[in-house]
């Protein structure tokens, strides 16, 4: 039959269940049929879905009534006229639904779904056996006769049928009931018409499907249906109910072995409706499902005109196969969107780079690996090239130094000197600031009688000092020191009780004639006894170095003092720095007022030229002993010669070993004189050194006067280049002094300044980034 073409025809997406479905769909498709029912997660359907369905079963309802009077009074006047034919009834559905779409819309959209239940309700009653569906069309057509009149007579609107819903039901009745397409002979257009109006049953029931319903589209043919457009619902009685529109959905992604995890979404494509030929082969091809029973159903009871149809529970679907795959669930239209993707690991710089430009990397190999390397590598390496550069260019420069750079030492020409050292005893000889001459003897501890009187003017003159003319203080004789002048085998001075003497004088009473009451009364004025003073005398032994010395009385007379030429050299050097001291032990008499006349012991040796001696001694365990001192004249400066001379016992008298001591110190004292000259070590413009600024920079100083040493013949003399006591500075001019070159020490020292011979200049900058420390 030529049918009019479908003007909106929407395709389901096609699922899993498609190729498990056994039982034939229908070729037409509405708008209800389009939107399959998502059930939510828990299974239950939506709630829009069943208000929708709801306000479809309201409309079918009244739509029903509506159309069952108009097929009576369109079926009487067909009888009346002796029938039309097939053809043109199908016409004048056709022309009654083109007006009646132009006088009412809504009447469309109740008929798409009234199409929808009609369908759904023909599936379920197919499934009844052929017996009970012949006896259902039969009660229902008796039934349905009384109900005609009343709504044709009430002259309610006639709603026109849609032509592919004649030509449905047309299709069922001509099935045969046994479930199998058998063919029949063609029936006139007539009859066909008749039969489809007699088929339906009374008070708007559904007529019950036959068996060919069941049967595939490949058995019917494929035919061309219409789809009605889409309308809203608007019950002319009932009132206004708002439903909710359902939207297209598509399935979830199914993930399966095939999924790209590594993308947020994924393009799937709508599958296109299976042919009905090759849902038939398909069909055929599964004999178990064919062969399942259908599952009678009971025919509808009529619904009252003007009811709303109760909502139907959903019909379970039909079980899929075992081995079919799930079918996708769609999701709901208020869930969110959610991703499955799992986050991905950081990307490398450069292929994070590659992915945002949109330019794939490169395939790496060592070229490539090696070059990215240096690009990364190289800025730090730059960047710590800079930071150690200012580092350096920063860091504080090393304070500089001067530095030797000519020989330490000089040694004075014509051959050692060979000095005329006595056959016994112990003694040595210095040039005081040059250094020591010689020695002789064991150089051990032994007794020195009244040398040891040095050692008390030396602390009562550190305690005690007398500077310029002054002569002291002055003290009082007491009892002791009167008794103990009295004494007939020792050196004495003659003083008496309740006599004063200054401090002066009670030095010349105690050099001049040794006077050991005169000493003792030194120490007890002192230290107020005469052990608190021998203990200070220990003590400043001490701090000069004489560590060979003990001190055991003032005065010497005891034989357990004890010490060795050594250390009376020491005691000399520091004795002599004392004007009064040089001034007392060079005179060779003397008178003091109450006392008289003195003379010294060594006043034969006093009166020799350039002999200042310090101090005899003599005892019988000690024997002869003389600490001398002897000025010489070398560049028109007196230099001193210490000396000491001890043990001399070759005498039969103590007053001869002595004088024996005298003799031996005045041949030693002539030969020293003789052999003390001068050399010029170091001459004016000389380069002695330079200033070493810690880098590598090195400034040469000249001396800026001639230094002649002061020695004796094979005399090694060491020189030293010092600062002066001020810091030598980081730059400095040519001719600048930064410091002094000495020759000697102690009183023999002689030093000349040194100065800069060319400009001094700080440390460049390749030096300063080059130190290491």
């Amino acid at each position: 039959m030529d049918q009019p073409t479908a003007v909106f025809k929407t395709l389901a997406p096609r699922t899993p269940e498609d190729d498990a479905e056994k039982a034939p769909a229908d070729t037409a498709t509405t708008a209800e049929e389009s939107i399959p029912e998502t059930p939510d997660a828990s299974g239950t359907p939506e709630p829009g879905a069943d208000r929708l369905k709801q306000a479809v079963a309201a409309w079918v309802a009244t739509a029903k009534l509506d159309g069952d009077t108009e097929a009576d009074a369109d079926g009487a006047g067909e009888r009346g006229r002796g029938g039309d034919s097939a053809a043109d009834s199908a016409e004048d559905s056709e022309a009654g639904s083109g007006e009646s779409s132009d006088e009412d819309e809504a009447v469309g959209d109740r008929q798409a779904e009234a199409e929808a239940e009609a369908e759904t309700e023909a599936a379920e009653a197919s499934e009844e056996p052929p017996a009970a569906a012949g006896a259902g069309e039969d009660a229902a057509e008796g039934a349905e006769e009384p109900e005609r009149a009343p709504e044709a007579a009430a002259g309610a609107p006639k709603a026109p049928e849609p032509s592919w819903f004649a030509a449905k039901k047309t299709g069922e009745q001509s099935a045969p009931k046994g479930g199998t397409a058998t063919p029949e002979a063609p029936k006139t257009e007539a009859a066909k018409t008749e039969a489809a109006k007699t088929d339906a049953p009374a008070g708007g029931a559904k007529p019950a499907p036959t068996a060919a319903a069941d049967a595939e589209p490949s058995a019917r043919g494929p035919v061309d249906q219409p789809t009605t457009m889409f309308r809203a619902v608007r019950p002319p009685a009932a009132p206004a109910v708002d439903q909710p529109t359902t939207a297209l959905k598509l399935p979830r992604d199914v993930v399966g072995p095939d999924s790209d995890s590594e993308r947020t979404s994924t393009f799937v494509p709508l599958r296109p409706d299976i042919p009905a030929d090759q849902k038939a082969a398909k069909a055929a091809d599964e004999p178990a499902a064919q062969a399942a029973p259908a599952v009678p159903v009971a025919p509808k009871a009529p619904q009252a005109p003007g009811t709303a149809k109760a909502p139907q529970a959903p019909k379970p679907s039909a079980p899929a196969k075992a081995d079919a795959p799930a079918p996708a669930v769609a999701p709901a239209l208020g869930e969110p969107e959610r991703t499955r993707q799992q986050p991905l690991p950081p990307l490398p710089p450069l292929d994070l780079l590659a992915e945002l430009t949109n330019t794939p990397p490169p395939p790496p190999n060592a070229w490539r690996t090696t070059i990215r390397r240096v690009r990364i590598w190289t800025p730090l390496v730059l960047l710590l090239l800079i930071v150690f550069a200012i580092v350096q260019m920063v860091r504080p420069l090393p304070a500089p130094v001067l530095t030797l750079s000519t020989s330490p030492t000089y040694t004075f020409e014509g051959g050692a000197l060979k000095m005329p050292w006595p056959g016994e005893g112990q003694g040595a000889v210095e040039v005081e600031g040059v250094g020591s001459m010689g020695t002789y003897g064991p150089q051990k501890p032994a007794p020195i009688a009244s040398v040891t009187k040095t050692m008390t003017a030396y602390v009562i003159l550190r305690d005690h000092p007398i500077k310029g003319k002054k002569q002291g203080p002055e003290i009082k004789i007491d009892k002791k020191a009167a008794d103990q002048a009295k004494a007939v085998h020792e050196s004495t001075a003659p003083v008496k009780e309740g006599q004063t003497y200054t401090e002066k004088e009670l030095l010349q009473l105690l050099m001049i004639p040794s006077a050991n009451n005169v000493a003792r009364l030194l120490a007890r004025w002192d230290a107020g006894s005469e052990q608190a003073f021998v203990d200070k005398m220990n003590a400043a032994a001490k701090d000069l170095g004489m560590t060979q010395s003990r001190y055991t009385d003032p005065s010497g007379l005891l034989d357990s003092t004890v010490s060795t030429p050594q250390d009376q050299l020491k005691l000399a050097k520091a004795v002599m720095q004392y004007d009064v001291f040089r001034e007392i032990v060079d005179m060779p008499n003397a008178t003091i007022e109450g006392v008289g006349y003195i003379e010294n012991n060594n006043s034969r040796l006093l009166l020799k030229s350039g002999v200042s001696g310090i101090k005899t001694g003599s005892s019988t365990p000690a024997g002869g002993n003389l600490l001398w001192s002897a000025n010489t004249i070398v560049d028109d400066k007196p230099r001193r010669v210490l000396g000491i001379v001890m043990g001399a016992q070759n005498a039969e008298t103590l007053n001869k070993k002595l004088e024996l001591s005298l003799d031996y110190s005045y041949e030693l004292i002539k030969k020293a004189q003789d052999g003390v000259t001068s050399a010029a070590v170091v001459k004016k413009g000389q380069v002695v050194g330079y200033v070493d600024d810690g880098l590598g920079g090195r400034t040469p100083v000249v001396a800026t006067k001639e230094i002649k040493a002061i020695g004796w013949p094979g005399l090694k003399v060491k020189l030293a280049l010092t600062d002066g006591g001020k810091a030598v500075p980081h730059t400095g001019k040519a001719g600048d002094v930064v410091g002094t070159v000495s020759i000697g020490e102690g009183a023999g020292k002689v030093s000349a300044p040194v100065a800069l011979q060319a400009d001094l200049l700080e440390p460049g900058f390749d030096k300063k980034l080059t130190r290491v420390s």
